[in-house]
C-alpha cells in the first residue's frame, strides 16, 4: 500500500510541477500524471482492504470494486473524465487538443481524491484514533 501511495504521490507532483510551466505546458502529460495518481491512490485503497488489484487503467471499475460501505466519497463523473487521460493523452491518435483548463480540472480532481483517499488509508493505518 505505501509503495503504490508513493508512486501516485509521484505523479501528483509531476503533475503539479508541470502546471508551473506557462508557455509550451504539456499539457496532456498533466492530465495523464493526474490519471495515474488517481488509478495508485485506487489501488493503494484496494490492497489496504486485502482486495485484488486488476490490470486496469479504468478508474470507475477500480471504484466499484471497493465494497460500497468502504467506498471513499468520490465524484464518479471526475473519475470517468479522468478516464479518457489514460490512453489519449499517451497514444497518438486523433484526440481532442487540452486545453490548460482541462488540464487544470483534472489536477484540481487528482487533488480531490488524493485528499479523500489519503485520510482513508491513514486512517486504515491507524484504527481507532480519531482524525
Amino acid at each position: 500500500m505505501a509503495m503504490d501511495r508513493e508512486k501516485a504521490e509521484e505523479d501528483y507532483t509531476h503533475a503539479e510541477h508541470t502546471l508551473t510551466l506557462q508557455d509550451n505546458c504539456p499539457l496532456s502529460t498533466v492530465c495523464s500524471h493526474s490519471q495515474q495518481c488517481v488509478e495508485k491512490y485506487l489501488k493503494a485503497l484496494l490492497i489496504g482492504h486485502s482486495l485484488p488489484v486488476p490490470k486496469s487503467h479504468d478508474l470507475v471499475e477500480l471504484y466499484h470494486r471497493i465494497s460500497p460501505d468502504e467506498r471513499p466519497g468520490l465524484s464518479e463523473e471526475w473519475l470517468a473524465t479522468l478516464n479518457r487521460y489514460a490512453v489519449e493523452t499517451r497514444y497518438p491518435g486523433d484526440w481532442d487538443i487540452i486545453s490548460r483548463r482541462e488540464a487544470e480540472e483534472a489536477f484540481a480532481a487528482a487533488g480531490a481524491v488524493r485528499q479523500t483517499i489519503n485520510e482513508k488509508l491513514l486512517r486504515m493505518l491507524s484504527p481507532g484514533e480519531d482524525s
